[in-house]
């Protein structure tokens, strides 16, 4: 017999089922130091980031299980690794087949003077090759935190990525030109796509997509639309659909409140503040942000997961016509911080754990 609870975050019911779940966690690699992302090479092969500085493969072994290579990758630039800085995301260009290419972002400079770098290089299966910056976020920021740093390919082959507030001045999230507290749009040369919304905006960073952001750690692109979530303080975390130009409110608007129980603003929405789909307050802390279009899980078909640090969850949220649905709240029984969710080619959930001894998890369906 099946029994739900359920209960209520923000405005949208959270089901949680007692019965046994329909699915086995399998251990893929353990022994991860704080790894940050995973991206899908053929072959079955995956990339893995370490927050301090290292990138690692894990491959098919003799006997077709996976492997984690002993050596990282070499040719990974230098990366400040401090607080929240260091290694973040790893994104494999759909072209990897022709040209090679992933993109990597990172923290860069020194804790007094840093910026969110990208950088494209070409990966030959040991090692990266012609390393080339393609964007270094202005001006330099002080301290190591709110960094953003998630990558997503839009169809037509540029790339997004988020950069966080930098958490000191945090009205530099309303301000054009500044790269701070926004999401950007370039190729991946590093070039500007000539239909960027603030590109002939005078004194504008002709790279900014969006903005109004704190702390965006998740984007991912549904049917050609990006999706994005992002930390709020205490309270207010949100879950954004992307809209060229659009300002998501950061600080203006806000849900939540500061971590000293001091109000940010007094305003939860204002004319011209694009608002959330989803807002999560108690704060479920998102981290890694997933589409699940696979066919090992039907019933999980068409939904969005959210990785969470607070939670230690995945948030499965269904859309359906671009509005999300009742809420799943999954994988707490591992009682492990989730830093990243991805859906892997073969139909399964992958998760990384967010720990010194971190390890990247296989979510398949359990035997009948």
């Amino acid at each position: 017999m099946k029994y739900v609870l359920a209960f209520t975050v923000g405005a949208l019911a959270v089901a949680a089922s007692a019965q046994a779940p329909g699915y086995r966690v399998e251990t893929v690699a353990s022994g991860l130091e704080h790894p940050w992302s995973l991206a899908f090479l053929p072959g079955g092969r995956m990339l893995v980031t370490e927050r301090p500085g290292r990138l690692r493969l894990i491959e098919p072994g003799p006997d077709g299980r996976p492997l984690l290579r002993p050596e990282p990758v070499a040719g990974v630039p230098a990366v400040l690794a401090r607080g929240q800085a260091g290694l973040f995301d790893v994104a494999v260009d759909p072209a990897f087949a022709v040209n090679g290419r992933v993109m990597l972002s990172f923290a860069h400079g020194q804790p007094e003077a840093n910026h969110l770098r990208v950088v494209s290089a070409r990966f030959d299966g040991r090692r990266l090759q012609a390393v080339q910056p393609v964007f270094t976020s202005q001006p330099a920021k002080q301290e190591t935190q709110h960094f953003g740093g998630r990558m997503a390919w839009l169809a037509d082959g540029s790339l997004l990525f988020g950069m966080g507030d930098g958490n000191l001045d945090r009205t530099d999230a309303q301000r054009l030109h500044t790269h701070l507290g926004k999401v950007m749009r370039i190729w991946p040369d590093g070039g500007v796509p000539g239909d960027n919304p603030f590109l002939q905006r005078p004194q504008a960073r002709p790279e900014v997509y969006t903005l109004g952001h704190r702390n965006p750690q998740g984007l991912v692109v549904v049917e050609g639309v990006p999706f994005a979530h992002e930390h709020g303080a205490r309270g207010g975390d949100e879950l954004n659909r992307l809209r060229p130009g659009a300002n998501f409110g950061w600080p203006m608007t806000t849900g939540g409140i500061d971590y000293t129980y001091a109000r940010v603003t007094p305003f939860r929405a204002l004319p011209g503040i694009e608002p959330p789909l989803l807002e999560w307050t108690p704060s479920i802390a998102p981290a890694g942000l997933a589409w699940y279009g696979g066919a090992l899980f039907p019933a999980w078909h068409g939904s969005l997961f959210v990785a969470t640090l607070k939670e230690r969850s995945v948030r499965r949220v269904p859309l359906t016509g671009g509005a999300p649905g009742p809420q799943e709240v999954l994988f707490q029984e591992l009682g492990e911080r989730i830093r990243d969710v991805r859906a892997g080619p073969d139909g399964a959930i992958y998760l990384l754990t967010d720990s010194p001894n971190g390890r990247v998890l296989r979510v398949v369906p359990s035997p009948s």
